[in-house]
């Protein structure tokens, strides 16, 4: 390959297989690349592609430089290719004082007794769902259950009634199969906010007992009491609403297949329990379900020798970060009892995934609940992905399955 051979911008371009090919060509030979507008990208702008693991690092670690709010003339920013109006306004999309602000509120809710209290009713809904599997015959475990229980874990958290939990799912899936480079198109967006102000106005007036409930109440005493606001929560609910349940989603479904492709590690798993916490690590590695953050250049710079310019987007490729051959000895071979694993699966610096905690509670009850109830896996037809190069996973894991038993041993 004498250069980059694939549209980055283009959600088609990752429909099927991540280019690894081109993030191995460009992580050798142009680390920090410039990718040249296409027809595909959004805003009409080029961007900067940084592709190794050490330089993704840096960028994330200095939010003055690169930061996720705006830079030079920019009246908007954000994580994903194309410029956003709610940026500062958002967690994700925001910069200190603001995120630091935004996210003391949202941790008065993310506490370890919360979290810990999910895992006995996770335990009981992951069963419940293995129940349904048929047996001997195909059905979609993404539907079945990789969609599912991240879906009844974050909609515990939101105070969402059971009723209204399909119907959300249907919206955030929706948005991301469009032909959009936003994480969620906008007619599926106004749907949501709608639903969000009524469940916000529901908490405020009739407190529960959900972690959605604290973090509408929530005060920070140092701050004049100060509160998040109806806009903050609303912002809030439509970030973690997609991101809590989509990249679970996303690492149960292509976690799975690569058990089931690497049947060696599945055995070693299945074996030795311990290596649970080590092989949540490397399936988060492996597959990467964030895929990219987008920044902007907040002055002019040079960057590993390249000359960046104020008001540049700047793209960090996670997933190239976590097949780096500089940083992982055998980048490319998926090992359940690596570790340590220094993967940024799950982000780093300030914008380290708020429900990092969420993510691993879950992929740890529903493998442990898969491991115990069924004694065989076997693909059974063909695989569908999601067409979308912010968020990528599995839409279709057809598979066949053996019970061991109800709950046996």
């Amino acid at each position: 390959m004498s250069g980059r051979a694939v549209d980055l911008s283009n959600n088609l371009a990752f429909g099927e297989v991540f280019p690894h090919a081109t993030f191995d060509w460009l992580r050798e030979h142009d680390p920090v690349h410039w990718h040249e507008p296409t027809p595909k990208s959004p805003d009409g702008e080029g961007f900067w592609v940084v592709s190794r693991y050490d330089d993704i690092m840096e960028v994330l670690r200095t939010p003055d430089v690169f930061p996720s709010n705006t830079g030079g003339e920019r009246t908007g920013d954000g994580t994903t290719l194309k410029d956003e109006r709610v940026a500062g306004k958002v967690l994700n999309y925001s910069d200190d004082p603001q995120h630091r602000t935004l996210r003391q509120l949202v941790n008065k809710g993310f506490t370890t007794r919360a979290l810990a209290q999910l895992e006995d009713d996770l335990l009981i809904r992951a069963n419940a769902l293995i129940d349904a599997f048929p047996e001997g015959v195909a059905f979609d475990f993404v539907q079945a259950f990789a969609r599912e229980l991240p879906l009844q874990a974050i909609c515990i958290i939101l105070g969402v009634p059971q009723e209204d939990r399909t119907r959300l799912c249907n919206l955030i899936e929706l948005g991301l199969e469009a032909d959009s480079p936003n994480m969620v198109a906008i007619e599926y967006i106004k749907e949501i906010q709608v639903y969000a102000r009524e469940i916000i106005a529901e908490k405020r007036s009739h407190p529960a007992d959900d972690i959605l409930t604290t973090i509408v109440h929530a005060e920070l005493a140092d701050e004049g009491d100060r509160r998040l606001t109806d806009e903050e929560l609303v912002n809030f609910f439509i970030l973690l609403f997609p991101a809590g349940a989509e990249t679970t989603r996303k690492a149960f479904g292509a976690g799975l297949r690569s058990l089931i492709e690497h049947p060696d590690q599945f055995s070693k798993l299945r074996e030795d329990r311990t290596l649970m916490r080590s092989a949540i690590e490397e399936i988060k590695r492996w597959t990467t379900p964030s895929i990219y953050k987008r920044r902007i250049v907040t002055r002019d710079i040079d960057f590993r020798g390249r000359s960046l310019k104020e008001g540049d987007k700047l793209i960090v490729w996670e997933m190239s970060a976590n097949r780096d051959e500089r940083v992982f000895e055998d980048p490319f071979t998926f090992d359940v009892a690596c570790w340590p694993n220094c993967h940024i699966g799950f982000g780093f610096g300030p914008h380290i995934c708020l429900d990092a905690a969420l993510a691993r509670l879950e992929l740890k009850v529903g493998l442990a609940a898969l491991f115990k109830r069924i004694a065989t896996f076997e693909t059974d037809g063909s695989l569908q992905w999601v067409p979308n190069n912010r968020l990528r996973g599995l839409k279709r894991l057809p598979l066949r399955i053996i019970f061991k038993g109800l709950m046996d041993e």
